[in-house]
């Protein structure tokens, strides 16, 4: 990942904080900081397909995020200081996870629809669509996923001996 042209060129970085089961991210998030960049981390409002992407001051400020019932830090609901992305200068980069991939880009997540309706709306945003590439094992590539019309298509899989 930290040697891909992609993340070396971007500035604004989105990036998931790791469930036990996806790829740990702890490490690119360092390195996020290290390399001068911008990070940003999701927030899932809950009973909604709606996600905020918002701004990591330092990676031990994850230390200061709420754990919430499905187990995941986020900023909490009444963090109105952090900035959001696309209310900024949107974002280059956007990490994501997922529980299957195919080579066709096609991402299978956990069914609430969170990052496609981003995506939906980083598309209207000035600084358009970002560059998306999904961190997988290699046991989550399969021949194909099921996708609706809703799905937005990766730029890319990252894995083991891709």
């Amino acid at each position: 990942v930290i040697g891909h042209p992609k993340y070396k060129e971007s500035k604004r970085i989105a990036i998931f904080l790791s469930m036990p089961d996806e790829i740990q991210t702890e490490e690119i998030i360092k390195d996020i900081f290290k390399q001068g960049k911008e990070c940003f981390i999701p927030r899932y409002k809950p009973q909604s397909n709606h996600m905020d992407m918002l701004k990591l001051s330092s990676a031990e400020d994850i230390s200061s995020l709420t754990l919430t019932s499905w187990n995941i830090l986020q900023p909490s609901d009444d963090d109105s200081v952090r900035e959001e992305a696309l209310a900024g200068g949107g974002l280059d980069l956007i990490f994501m996870p997922g529980l299957g991939f195919d080579k066709k880009g096609n991402r299978l997540g956990r069914g609430k629809g969170y990052y496609d309706t981003y995506l939906e709306r980083c598309m209207k945003h000035p600084s358009g669509k970002p560059y998306t590439i999904a961190l997988a094992f290699k046991e989550q590539i399969c021949e194909s996923v099921p996708v609706t019309e809703n799905d937005v298509q990766l730029d890319e899989i990252l894995y083991e001996d891709c």
